[in-house]
């Protein structure tokens, strides 16, 4: 099976630079529907916003796989409008205050985005130990040019309309981009290309999930009703993987390098514990790690600290769903310019539609 490159780039474009954050997904969901329709046998979107498509399989005596990638990105709330024209605002998911400084943004108000930048105090006009710290969010503000806020309601400005970074998809390298929102689009792309190629042996249900980077809400609900009305056999959770091929992160911190193919994480929670996250559930690693091989497709074994994934929810869902999750390595993740490479998809995407079209009738513990 072979991956269309410019295909690809045309879609991780279009995803890349769409509107999402989480809460506020319209956009990015009319995306998805438009691309999927017409190869799938059945596709809605739920109460909550997540939207689900799927494709019968050649053997529906083996129970469902399901595959979740989240379309919600991180973003911001406008919080307060100063009677002068500047806004305070509020985070949507997690951010590092030092990223956050001086960037382009767009507010996505009533009559269209409204660009910004996020300012702050000068050091020029800081004291000696006021440049020793760092500049927090509770010391940030946008500007949009206003001088009021009249002006501001004037451009359809008002308090809870969300905002995005400004960082459209820019190719680097022939195999590597750069862009906002690559957490995680590059997985909605990677997952809509799987469907659109599979022949599923069994039925396949994918969902473009939202709400996760507030707390993993769309897999929650969408996994609850889907496991009621379907007998998930499987569920793989599609998310980015933290890179750490680059200076400063020092060797074990982060041993995945963009290039050497998709991760199969063995586990992930909280950093001092892996606390309330996840664990792959160990047939399903070895069916993952056989299928791949014998591809000779290319991966990484992952073991994620400080992070959760819709894998989480996945697998605690009512009885218990065997789970994996598979990453596309990545750097710079949360911030308008996250780097990635065009081959591990390109990997990802033909893992995927293997998985789905060599699903077992069952994972059971040894």
């Amino acid at each position: 099976m072979s991956v269309n490159d410019k295909e690809l780039k045309r879609l991780l474009q279009l995803f890349i630079e769409a509107t999402g954050p989480a809460g506020f997904e319209d956009p990015i969901r009319k995306l998805v529907q438009k691309e999927v329709e017409s190869h799938a046998d059945e596709s809605y979107t739920d109460p909550l916003g997540n939207f689900i498509f799927k494709k019968k399989g050649a053997s529906p005596d083996i129970p469902a796989l399901l595959i979740m990638a989240h379309m919600d990105e991180i973003g911001m709330l406008v919080r307060y409008i100063d009677p002068t024209g500047f806004i305070q605002f509020s985070y949507l998911g997690g951010f590092f205050d030092q990223i956050t400084l001086g960037q382009r943004i767009q507010i996505h108000g009533s009559k269209g985005p409204v660009i910004g930048v996020i300012g702050s105090k000068p050091p020029h006009l800081m004291d000696l130990e006021e440049r020793k710290k760092v500049v927090t969010r509770r010391d940030m503000f946008i500007d949009v040019g206003a001088t009021s806020a009249e002006e501001i309601k004037a451009l359809g400005i008002e308090i809870g309309d969300p905002i995005t970074w400004l960082g459209p998809f820019q190719e680097l390298t022939s195999d590597t981009f750069c862009g906002k929102s690559l957490d995680n689009r590059v997985l909605v792309a990677m997952m809509i290309e799987a469907f659109k190629t599979a022949k599923p042996n069994a039925p396949l249900i994918c969902v473009a999930s939202v709400r996760e980077e507030v707390g993993l809400q769309g897999a929650r609900t969408s996994t609850f009703a889907l496991d009621l009305d379907h007998q998930l056999g499987l569920g793989i959770s599609l998310d980015i993987a933290l890179a750490g091929d680059f200076p400063l992160v020092k060797k074990g911190e982060s041993p995945i390098h963009i290039g050497k193919g998709p991760t199969i994480t063995i586990a992930h929670g909280r950093r001092n514990s892996l606390q309330d996250g996840y664990i792959i559930h160990p047939e399903v690693k070895k069916f993952l790690i056989k299928l791949a091989e014998k591809h000779t497709i290319p991966y990484q074994l992952e073991i994620m600290e400080g992070g959760l994934t819709d894998g989480t929810e996945i697998a605690l869902t009512r009885r218990g769903i065997p789970t994996a999750n598979i990453g596309i390595p990545t750097r710079y993740v949360h911030s308008p310019a996250a780097i990635a490479s065009l081959t591990d998809i390109k990997n990802g995407i033909r893992f995927l539609t293997l998985i789905a079209q060599n699903l077992p009738k069952a994972f059971k513990r040894p």
